[in-house]
């Protein structure tokens, strides 16, 4: 997840970011032009150039533009290209591990077996050595996404465009989970991924009990130098009281499904980016976390005072589209919204809490404060959010 959200304007990313060696263009640049000729044919004679380090770089992996050129077939080829890194762990990262080799994999496997565009990926280095951390290159592609900050219904390309070309970006994003979903033998695809590897087959209500377990067991990793939410523990407990049993097998889910992780261009998905929380589990969890996730932007342009995209990203509307391309109805789209609501206020607990270890922001006095949707999570919990925003149909 590359998004992050503070209650001011600074730019807590760059506190992230764990040292000169990661940051500085002409080092990195000499790096990867070293390590690509330990990749690359003899004679390949590459050349890295136009190095950049994203000032919006995310919290969960750091990011690196640059070109390349080699010789190729004879001839001499250029190459943009990004190179996506761990996070040093003095960096404090934002989840336990960063399983690049993983991400590596799925977007190439997703990349060979569905339509769902992805960048060509190249190659995966797990040492170290030449930029501080694993890291993967994949291609650059050129395109819109929509904006986190400010978010890209407090006035972007998107909220400016028509309401038909904003249906057509929906459409083709419910699409991405359709095809996503639709991916034949995932547990046997994707073994990583699968809570019991070398099973042919996992059930959604096995994966989806073994992903909530392992929500828990984050939030208390999140959580061990630091405050305790009463409100995520809470959410937590709800969630065991009100798990579903789910039918049929798992499927591969991306995991961050939003638009913001979508490389557009007219209206139509070119890449989509960001796998480190992809799993298996019901589809109802790429569903929840897309309508959830605009509904967050959404509880923030109310809070601002701006109108923002109210007929966009529906629950019943996502539902409705899903149904069509898939035959498959979402069931239990409250319980799957609520845990898409938990599992970011975990993530956000952990990001203010950087902030607080780095000495940015001051800790309030009560901890469930550091969730800037806290409303929306207790909400949720008393069963009246969707009636106050008028989201409780489900086609």
């Amino acid at each position: 997840m590359s998004f992050e959200y503070t209650t001011d304007d600074r730019d807590y990313s760059e506190l992230a970011r764990p040292g000169e060696s990661r940051t500085d263009p002409a080092q990195l640049g000499t790096r990867l032009q070293q390590w690509l000729g330990t990749k690359l044919p003899p004679g390949a004679d590459p050349e890295v150039t136009d190095v950049e380090v994203p000032a919006a770089n995310g919290m969960s992996n750091e990011t690196i533009l640059f070109d390349a050129v080699w010789n190729e077939d004879g001839q001499r080829r250029h190459h943009r290209l990004v190179a996506r890194i761990a996070p040093a762990p003095s960096g404090v990262p934002i989840f336990p591990s960063y399983d690049l080799e993983q991400q590596y994999q799925v977007i190439k496997a997703v990349g060979a077996h569905s339509p769902v565009p992805v960048p060509h990926v190249y190659w995966s280095e797990s040492s170290p050595e030449a930029l501080g951390g694993e890291f993967f290159v994949m291609e650059r592609l050129d395109g819109q996404i929509p904006p986190d900050v400010m978010p890209y219904n407090f006035g972007s390309w998107l909220s400016e465009a028509t309401a038909e070309d904003r249906r057509r970006l929906q459409d083709s994003s419910v699409r991405i989970l359709a095809d996503l979903h639709a991916i034949a033998a995932p547990a046997q695809l994707f073994p990583s991924l699968s809570p019991d590897p070398g099973a042919e087959e996992v059930t959604a209500d096995t994966a989806l009990r073994t992903h909530v377990a392992a929500q828990r067991r984050y939030y208390e990793w999140a959580v061990e130098t630091g405050p305790r939410s009463p409100l995520i523990e809470r959410g937590l407990d709800w969630l065991d009281e009100h798990r579903p049993t789910v039918t049929g097998p798992a499927v591969l889910c991306w995991g961050d499904s939003r638009i913001g992780n979508i490389i557009y261009r007219d209206f139509e998905p070119v890449a989509v980016l960001d796998w480190e929380m992809a799993t298996l589990g019901p589809r109802e969890l790429d569903l929840g976390w897309m309508i959830f996730i605009h509904r967050f932007f959404e509880d923030l342009a109310g809070m601002a005072g701006l109108p923002g995209l109210p007929d966009f990203l529906r629950r019943g509307d996502v539902v409705h589209t899903y149904r069509e391309m898939t035959g498959h109805t979402a069931t239990d789209l409250n319980f799957y919204t609520m845990y898409a609501a938990l599992r970011h206020a975990i993530i956000m607990f952990r990001v203010q809490s950087r902030t607080v270890a780095f000495g940015q922001a001051d800790a309030p006095a009560d901890p469930d404060d550091m969730i800037l949707h806290r409303k929306t999570v207790e909400e949720m919990l008393a069963g009246t959010y969707w009636d106050r925003v008028g989201g409780t149909e489900v086609e």
